[in-house]
């Protein structure tokens, strides 16, 4: 169980103004709508790290439109779950971003594959920035959406920008919260201090040998005897369902070490400070499910709300089209950034 408790921390951790050229070819894990076009572009965060994003443009479009910043899940890439809820909303009328958090994918960083509570927060902030310099973007009506770890990250955001006009989380995670007290607040506090150890302990293996060791990801092969959400994200990252080359936890490792800042920096400590709208979404089935009931009662004023959704489990709500309730989320944007 000591091996799927980390495996669980790191899985679940002038003009228009588009200035780089529409894709001519599609990587992505899903079919390319005709109703949008797609641009990469390119823009830094407040760190000066290179985040690479598709954006993500109704055919139809017009000035002064609505935009939503897009990322997640923890370990994924904007060719996975970002990139479909980013289509998805452009076709229902948003100006959308999905994009690369700092040291994954395409957007820049070193030492790759690892996370930051702060700096993994300043990327929302930073697509924010980004959305606001175009001209086709009405600045007062930007929102985001964090999927899975992202959804946490994208709580902190919202409590530290006031240009976030309203978030949306999808099946959500606190990976600080989950690295600190492990699956279910299972971890005691002699297993916490026992995890540092060992953690710092790599870290002074990684200084002398000048390579940096990798944590356990998902298995190359099933043996049957896997909890059940190893199972679920199995087949969306290790099949052709939701596999990309480029996303840690199909082709990857997270860096051993990167749970170090995420086990002393709860990044949910004041969203009960958050005043714009709020909408959680998360399946009734997911093993993470508490993790969004427990932080929405956090969250304080008569415009946040928690949905579930029947019979979905965690990894549901990544790519399956019948469960991942558009309709409300739709709804929600067009009602909070208007």
């Amino acid at each position: 169980m000591k091996y799927y408790g980390l495996l669980l921390i790191f899985l679940a951790i002038g003009g228009y103004a588009w200035h780089y050229k529409t894709e001519h070819y599609w990587d992505k894990t899903f079919a390319k709508s005709e109703k949008i076009q797609t641009q990469k572009v390119r823009f830094k965060n407040r760190y000066g790290i290179e985040l690479v994003g598709d954006l993500y443009i109704p055919q139809n479009a017009t000035t002064k439109m609505a935009a939503i910043a897009i990322t997640g899940p923890f370990g994924a890439v904007k060719e996975q779950a970002s990139g479909l809820y980013a289509q998805n909303l452009a076709e229902r009328g948003f100006i959308t971003l999905a994009f690369d958090p700092s040291f994954t994918g395409e957007s820049g960083g070193n030492v790759r594959d690892v996370a930051s509570p702060d700096i993994n927060t300043e990327d929302f902030s930073a697509a924010v920035d980004y959305l606001s310099t175009l001209n086709q973007v009405d600045q007062n009506k930007i929102g985001i959406l964090g999927i899975c770890g992202f959804g946490g990250f994208g709580l902190n955001a919202a409590a530290m920008d006031t240009r976030i006009k309203a978030t949306v989380t999808s099946t959500m995670y606190d990976m600080t919260r989950v690295s600190a007290k492990g699956y279910n607040d299972s971890m005691r506090e002699d297993d916490l201090y026992k995890l540092r150890e060992n953690l710092n302990a790599q870290r002074t293996k990684d200084a002398q040998s000048k390579t940096f060791a990798k944590a356990d990801g998902l298995p190359e092969q099933l043996t049957g005897h896997e909890p059940l959400f190893v199972k679920e994200y199995f087949e969306y990252y290790k099949t052709p369902r939701g596999f990309h080359k480029r996303s840690i936890n199909s082709n990857g490792n997270w860096k051993a070490t990167s749970a170090l800042s995420l086990i002393t920096q709860p990044i949910l400590a004041y969203s009960s400070t958050i005043k714009n709208p709020v909408l959680m979404i998360h399946g009734e089935k997911a093993h993470s499910r508490y993790f969004s009931e427990d932080a929405f009662k956090k969250l304080t004023g008569d415009n946040k709300e928690l949905y579930i959704v029947p019979d979905a489990n965690h990894v549901d709500l990544y790519d399956n089209m019948k469960k991942i309730p558009f309709d409300k989320i739709e709804s929600f944007f067009k009602a909070n950034l208007k």
